[in-house]
């Protein structure tokens, strides 16, 4: 491996007179040979898909996750750490905030989201797809984390919930951690978010009321639970 040329001399030269040194070369042996080693520097991605059709509820979530994507963000400057935004609504996803570790740009791309229209569900699961390959080739040390913020249903187009199925196994065959933070409300709960969570090989949480805090704190405990891994 590539020596650490100063730890080494460092290590060696205490011991030249004892060592019988003449001349102006240094004796250095075995042991004192110095490994240069590069600290774990390596950060995380936390990628956000969420889902904004709907009205009331739709506002909450956004709301919810504006506030965790800028908390985690101002906890990130200590790392180097990046969080990015997918919403999908209507016949489509898109990009909302691109990743990046910088709370002045994500506060001005999440002032004013829109809501409301159908659920393509498949769609913020492939555009997350997308936004992760990219990432992974401009820095493949970076440890991605997806986290889907849904109840679980999908709306639009011909077997939209099969669909989805097949975008979530495409992440959990690059093996990307995932949490589905299942916002279903009401008495009758169809369970649609745990499945997708199983579908993504992720966990699933259920929150009754999404706070910032709260799903900020999720994030940054299943982050730390893969840095201690």
């Amino acid at each position: 491996t590539k020596l650490h040329l100063a730890a080494t001399v460092q290590a060696a030269a205490p011991h030249q007179r004892a060592r019988g040194r003449s001349g102006r070369g240094l004796v250095v042996r075995r042991d004192d040979l110095r490994q240069a080693t590069r600290e774990g520097r390596e950060g995380n991605l936390v990628l956000f898909v969420v889902d904004a059709s709907g009205s009331m509820a739709a506002r909450q979530r956004m709301s919810a996750v504006k506030g965790a994507v800028l908390s985690l963000l101002l906890d990130a400057y200590q790392r180097r750490d990046k969080v990015g935004l997918v919403t999908f609504r209507g016949k489509e996803a898109e990009v909302a905030l691109p990743p990046t570790s910088s709370v002045d740009a994500a506060a001005a791309r999440l002032e004013s989201l829109p809501t409301g229209g159908r659920t393509p569900l498949a769609a913020g699961l492939l555009k997350a797809h997308d936004v992760l390959r990219v990432e992974r080739l401009r820095d493949p040390s970076r440890r991605p984390l997806l986290v889907v913020v849904t109840d679980g249903r999908a709306t639009g187009g011909p077997e939209p919930v099969a669909l989805a199925g097949r975008a979530a196994r495409l992440h959990r065959s690059e093996g990307t951690a995932s949490v589905v933070v299942d916002c279903e409300s009401g008495y009758v709960r169809l369970g649609l978010a745990g499945e997708l969570a199983r579908e993504l090989g992720g966990t699933a949480v259920t929150l009754d009321e999404l706070r910032a805090d709260s799903i900020a704190g999720l994030v940054k405990d299943v982050t730390a639970a893969g840095r201690a891994a």
